[in-house]
């Protein structure tokens, strides 16, 4: 502010180039000074402004004439007026860098908002869903399991009573079964990644003894099961997490395909997977529930016979067949059937690295 003062009457006053840095240098400050000190700032350039020009106005003998009229005038004007337009220049660039960094930082902060906003309402999801399952969908079926048994117990019953009342308590029991271990295979899920065991299988040996109990089960509903795996195929698969993946996608539809219907587990082999697909001619899927199908929201829906499941078998084949690499999808028509299909991976679509393990793939914790 002194060295403006002075410069203002050594330099031809108001008609000299002091006025036209003043408002360059006013915008530098509040580029570089707190908001709280901007109006200090104002005011006081305001001030001296006034009191310079009232100071020349009564005591113009102050004031110094180092430019002659004319050319020094304008050689004066020339040099001086650049200096603000630069200084503008790089305090207009200096502020629009300060906001477009702080712009992103905002950006970057709602976006890590919405993410934890995300997985807060998917963990609320996925608390709500276990708390329905244990307090609803567990209980119910073993509701069930104690009348029948207390039946037993409590009542004499011929060969012919006793042996419906069995088998009615064999196919609840075999459901709670089911039920409870893809809530405990959910659960484990959650709470920890499970281990995956990737290694070259042969996939009719891998499935075989899986295929065959579904098949009994699928007898018991009156239902054909057939599947045709050649022996050949072989994949990169964890063995536990594949059987549990089919089992489920044979089990659903088992229990979606009325009584007399058939069901159909074949291959197809292709350059870098295997293609497997449990086909139905049963219920199927009605459209609006295709999109939900694979999600923790989605509702439990009851089978032909009324089983009951928790609606988590195919989020647990979704995850488990992708934790190995592979991919699953669906085609349903309501009323006439649906066919489940997952790609595994097989060893000639896989690039070894110099180990000979396929990265991303062979691994002991996935």
């Amino acid at each position: 502010m002194l060295l403006f003062s002075v410069n203002y009457f050594a330099n031809s006053g108001i008609n000299g180039s002091t006025d036209l840095i003043w408002p360059a240098y006013l915008l530098m400050l509040f580029a570089i000074s707190p908001y709280r000190y901007y109006l200090a700032w104002l005011a006081i350039y305001i001030f001296a402004f006034l009191i310079l020009h009232v100071v020349e106005y009564h005591y113009p003998a102050l004031v110094q004439y180092p430019f002659t009229a004319g050319k020094g005038q304008f050689i004066d004007r020339v040099t001086a007026f650049p200096l603000p337009v630069i200084a503008i220049y790089f305090i207009i660039s200096f502020i629009k860098r300060s906001y477009d960094k702080e712009k992103a930082m905002v950006e970057l902060r709602n976006e890590e908002i919405t993410l934890q906003k995300s997985l807060l309402e998917q963990s609320n999801a996925e608390k709500n869903k276990l708390m329905s399952i244990i307090s609803h969908d567990m209980r119910a079926p073993l509701i069930n399991i104690q009348g029948y048994l207390e039946l037993l117990n409590e009542h004499e019953l011929d060969n012919t009573q006793r042996l419906v009342l069995e088998k009615d308590l064999l196919a609840a029991t075999n459901n709670t079964m089911q039920m409870l271990s893809n809530l405990l295979y959910w659960t484990k899920s959650q709470m920890e990644r499970p281990t995956v065991n990737l290694q070259e299988v042969s996939l009719s040996f891998v499935l075989k003894s899986t295929l065959e109990m579904e098949k009994m089960l699928a007898v018991k509903k009156g239902i054909s099961l057939s599947y045709d795996i050649d022996d050949k195929i072989t994949v990169i698969a964890d063995t536990d997490m594949l059987q549990l993946v089919v089992r489920n996608l044979v089990n659903n539809a088992i229990k979606f395909t009325q009584k007399g219907g058939s069901i159909a587990v074949s291959t197809q082999t292709m350059p870098d997977k295997v293609k497997l697909t449990v086909s139905d001619n049963g219920k199927g899927i009605a459209e609006a529930e295709q999109e939900h199908i694979f999600l923790v929201t989605s509702d439990p829906s009851f089978g032909t016979n009324n089983e009951k499941g928790v609606g988590l078998g195919l989020l647990l084949c979704k995850e488990f067949i992708e934790r190995q690499g592979g991919s699953i999808g669906f085609e349903s028509v309501f009323g006439q059937g649906s066919s489940f299909y997952i790609f595994i991976p097989s060893k000639a679509g896989l690039h070894h690295d110099g180990a000979g393990n396929p990265p991303g793939l062979l691994s002991d914790n996935c």
